[in-house]
């Protein structure tokens, strides 16, 4: 088993945690200064307070929302890859470019949010991920 490709899947999940503490340490004292009782409402859910929260405090919970999406395809191509023995080379290469694409694309997202540029920062690490599942899928085949 080839593990050393685990070690950029591990800081995602790292990652990801920061952001939900970034997203946690923004939006609760925005809520509370905007007079936002979130446990007012039963059932209610972070992102029902979106709306009522500035921009940049909401794109923090959308990025942590983005990085329980694409990135679970990306934790089991990694997880593939690393049993298939495949987990090395170009296959460690592009889950090290995905991870810090994601990255960049976080901070992107949270601070200045431009579209264009998140879209392809996206798409830039769409295409590690497409690569890297095309060859989990070629080594478990042949």
């Amino acid at each position: 088993m080839d593990i050393a490709i685990l070690a950029p899947a591990s800081l995602l999940v790292i990652w990801s945690l920061v952001m939900l503490f970034w997203m946690a340490g923004t939006r609760l004292p925005a809520a509370k200064q905007m007079g936002i009782d979130i446990g007012a409402k039963p059932g209610g859910r972070g992102p029902d307070i979106d709306p009522q929260l500035p921009d940049k405090v909401a794109w923090k919970s959308h990025n942590y929302t983005h990085l329980m999406e694409q990135p679970t395809l990306f934790y089991a191509t990694v997880v593939i890859l690393a049993i298939a023995g495949a987990g090395h080379g170009l296959n460690l290469y592009l889950a090290w470019a995905y991870v810090i694409i994601r990255i960049i694309h976080s901070i992107w997202q949270a601070t200045v949010n431009l579209v264009n540029v998140r879209f392809l920062l996206f798409l830039a690490s769409t295409i590690c991920l497409l690569i890297m599942a095309i060859n989990a899928l070629w080594v478990t085949l042949f």
